[in-house]
C-alpha cells in the first residue's frame, strides 16, 4: 500500500513529514496541503488511474501524477520497500500528456 511522506526539504514550516529544512534549490511546498490523508488519497487515485512513469522500483513506479484544479503534482518514490512518495508541483510544459 503506498502513502505519501513528503519531504522536509520542500518546508518552510513544521509538518507531517517533519521540521522543516528547504533546500535553496527546492520548489516550496504549499502549507494548505498539509492533510497526509489527501495527499495519499491523490496518490492512489494517479496510481488507479494509471498516471504512473517507470521505471518500476521494487514494485513501485518511481513517478505518479495527479492534477487537481490548474495544478499537476508530480510523486517521487522516495522509499522502494514501502512506497511511500514526496511530491512538488509541476510548470505547466512539464505536465504529461493526457492530464
Amino acid at each position: 500500500m503506498v502513502r505519501y511522506v513528503g519531504s522536509p526539504e520542500h518546508k518552510t514550516s513544521p509538518s507531517f513529514a517533519g521540521s522543516p529544512k528547504l533546500r535553496a534549490d527546492a520548489t516550496r511546498c504549499d502549507p494548505s496541503l498539509g492533510d497526509a490523508d489527501t495527499l495519499t488519497a491523490w496518490l492512489r487515485d494517479a496510481l488507479i488511474a494509471g498516471h504512473v512513469g517507470s521505471p518500476w522500483e521494487g514494485g513501485f513506479p518511481r513517478y505518479v501524477w495527479h492534477r487537481e484544479g490548474d495544478v499537476c503534482y508530480e510523486g517521487r518514490l522516495v522509499n522502494r520497500d514501502l512506497g511511500e512518495y514526496k511530491g512538488y508541483p509541476l510548470a505547466r510544459p512539464e505536465w504529461p500528456e493526457g492530464l
